[in-house]
């Protein structure tokens, strides 16, 4: 008697969910992807410039929000301080003129600057054409760009906008006088450019006005990932921390690739530079690459996999996030480029500083 063999198809496996790739943030906090150049786009008439919000108060339950610029050489928005707002410049490209306290810089691509609350300070973008990251919190601070800007739909900023910035941003201050953590001094006189120094290539003790200089300040090394911080929560007063994140797929799997859980930090990683794969809960892995970020909740079980050569992704955080574990249970590194083998990870040290950061797997 013959075998009769089944011939018919077997039933596809059922396919993963992929994360959301999303033009703008949601309305609620689960995670997602923002395109280069994409987020909340607005512009205030007249800066010549936009901010692309990547996310705010309504994901990250006000605590940062984060965001691009891009823009031309215009009028500085004027000096103002805030009393509760932190604020940070972190320039990708071009230059920017930044007084912050005082002293002055002129900042281009790499270079870092933070003004904690009550510090009088002005940004100005120096063109021709300057793009930079910036992170504030108390998140809702967004607001106040919000209501004295106007949407934008073009393609990277409205170059030839020649409105006179002060005319329609004076108006609106004074009318909302009192409702925004926005306090200008229009007779402060700012001080001269200053040149880079010594003091520019360290983080500061506690919370002070700093600048960093591009490739300066404290490295460490885990396996072979590389935590290179522009600011944390020591800096910060516990608020957030911001760090370049490098590795390479050539050392095989990281201490990121189990899948972790921070319950009171939200992560937004933007990639800089090769391919970032990233697996949220039990949805598909999703590969990011130069330009993209990705938003990822507290509480949220994730994983990182070094997707390319050479990875370098900018990780702005909630509290101690990813970037504090490699600084508890790495050690301090020398170099300037990551290495061409990874260091041994110590075991003992990379759970004690999971259960010190609350880090679950």
């Amino acid at each position: 008697m013959e075998h009769i063999v089944n011939i018919l198809p077997k039933k596809k496996a059922e396919e993963k969910k992929e994360l959301r790739r999303l033009e703008q943030p949601p309305n609620d906090k689960d995670s997602y992807v923002i395109p280069q150049f994409e987020g909340e786009v607005i512009s205030i008439p007249g800066s010549k410039s936009v901010f692309r919000i990547m996310t705010s108060a309504l994901q990250s339950d006000d605590t940062i929000a984060v965001f691009t610029s891009g823009g031309a050489l215009a009028d500085a928005p004027g000096f103002h301080h805030h009393e509760e707002a932190h604020d940070v410049f972190l320039v990708t490209k071009g230059s920017v003129k930044l007084w912050n306290g005082d002293k002055c810089k002129i900042m281009t691509a790499g270079d870092f600057g933070y003004v904690p609350p009550h510090i009088v300070h002005n940004p100005q973008l120096l063109g021709p054409t300057t793009e930079t990251f910036g992170l504030i919190t108390p998140a809702s601070w967004l607001d106040f760009f919000r209501y004295i800007a106007e949407k934008y739909d073009g393609i990277l900023y409205p170059e030839f906008d020649d409105r006179n910035l002060k005319e329609i941003l004076i108006p609106k201050v004074m009318a909302a006088k009192g409702k925004y953590d926005v306090h200008f001094h229009p007779h402060h006189q700012g001080c001269e450019v200053s040149e880079w120094d010594a003091d520019d290539e360290k983080l500061p003790d506690g919370n002070l006005p700093y600048y960093l200089k591009a490739n300066t300040g404290p490295r460490w090394l885990l396996g072979g990932v590389v935590s290179r911080p522009f600011i944390t929560t020591k800096q910060s007063a516990g608020k957030f921390a911001i760090s370049s994140i490098e590795s390479s797929s050539r050392y095989g799997a990281s201490v990121f690739e189990k899948q972790m859980v921070f319950p009171k930090v939200h992560h937004c990683l933007s990639i800089m530079e090769g391919a970032l794969e990233v697996t949220v809960e039990d949805l598909a892995p999703c590969v990011l690459r130069e330009g993209e970020t990705i938003f990822v909740a507290a509480g949220t079980p994730f994983s990182l996999k070094f997707a390319s050569k050479f990875v370098r992704v900018w990780s702005f955080t909630s509290g101690d996030g990813i970037e504090a574990l490699v600084h508890d249970a790495g050690k301090p590194y020398e170099g300037y480029a990551i290495p061409d083998s990874p260091s041994v990870v110590e075991e003992d040290l990379l759970e004690k500083a999971r259960e010190k950061l609350g880090v679950k797997l």
